[in-house]
């Protein structure tokens, strides 16, 4: 994969260090929760990542400040005080590089969003509307979905329609998910744009009758697997991405499936499992069609 020369993203707030996250209010504390995290290891910050992230994305704006609140400290829809410092000043690269793949994504999902090659859910989104990447450390407040600190691991809020990355969690997909490679970060953000794309074409609103949310989640996380493969495959040429740079998104899909994180129930599943996300990811990276990346419209034994 190859950033030198492409367009850098203007839309891209560096926040902070310590820009929120809800130390302080009646929630729990910052000190408490890290050491619930610590006692409950990687896998286990991840499961409740994913828990918590399928609970936010489909609950109202109100409860979304609410869990988050509970469970971070601070007041729901207080605004926190910015963080101090540059987070790009330490991760310049980190920073950088994402802003590449911003930029490419924004380039890619224009193009789409003016053919109208995109899922049908009887909306008119229009011409494609850029979200803002935000990178912060340690914690960061949302307009409209709360307080969340680095242990969620990156997130898309569809209120104030921001993507949130602290990048820091490249180096947790290279040491302990042992998902190395520059296109299995560039998936991460291409995964949370993709969420942004489904916010814009109504995939939100979205309910497959007779489904649990869970069921519901899997649908949801998986079309935006499957979206981020629609920007890999267009984005495929200007960006020299080879077969190397698949197997390292391939594994990145493989490894934060529900199964491979340890969920053995699978009516608990929020993400899908691991070749789930292979597949849907695939399908979107072959066929370069957002049309193709419907996953309200396939029965639950084909997902």
């Amino acid at each position: 994969m190859r950033t030198e020369g492409q367009r850098r993203s203007d839309n891209f707030e560096d926040r902070g260090r310590g820009s929120g996250g809800g130390m302080g209010g009646g929630g729990l504390g910052g000190g408490a929760l890290f050491a619930i995290l610590r006692r409950i290891g990687l896998r286990g910050i991840l499961i409740v990542g994913i828990v918590l992230a399928g609970i936010y994305f489909f609950a109202p704006p109100g409860i979304k400040n609410a869990i988050f609140g509970a469970l971070l400290g601070g007041v729901p829809g207080q605004t926190q005080a910015q963080g101090e410092g540059s987070v790009c000043e330490s991760n310049a690269q980190a920073c950088d590089f994402s802003r590449a793949v911003l930029g490419s994504t924004e380039d890619v999902w224009t193009q789409q969003f003016s053919q109208g090659r995109l899922p049908n859910y009887r909306t008119q989104p229009g011409a494609y509307q850029a979200p803002t990447l935000v990178v912060f450390s340690g914690g960061v407040s949302t307009e409209g979905c709360g307080n969340a600190s680095s242990d969620v691991g990156p997130f898309y809020c569809p209120t104030d329609r921001k993507l949130y990355v602290d990048p820091s969690f490249y180096q947790v997909m290279e040491s302990r998910l042992r998902a190395p490679g520059d296109f299995a970060q560039a998936y991460v953000i291409a995964h949370e744009v993709g969420h942004h794309v489904q916010n814009l074409i109504g995939a939100t609103q979205v309910q497959v009758p007779g489904e649990t949310q869970n069921q519901t989640s899997v649908r949801v996380e998986l079309q935006a697997d499957c979206l981020a493969g629609v920007w890999g495959h267009t984005a495929r040429s200007t960006l020299a991405i080879d077969d190397a740079d698949l197997r390292e998104a391939l594994n990145a899909a493989h490894a934060i499936g529900d199964d491979t994180l340890g969920q053995q129930n699978e009516s608990q599943f929020t993400h899908g499992t691991s070749a789930q996300r292979m597949t849907w990811f695939r399908r979107g990276f072959d066929s370069g069609d957002a049309r193709q990346c419907d996953t309200f419209n396939v029965p639950a034994g084909r997902l």
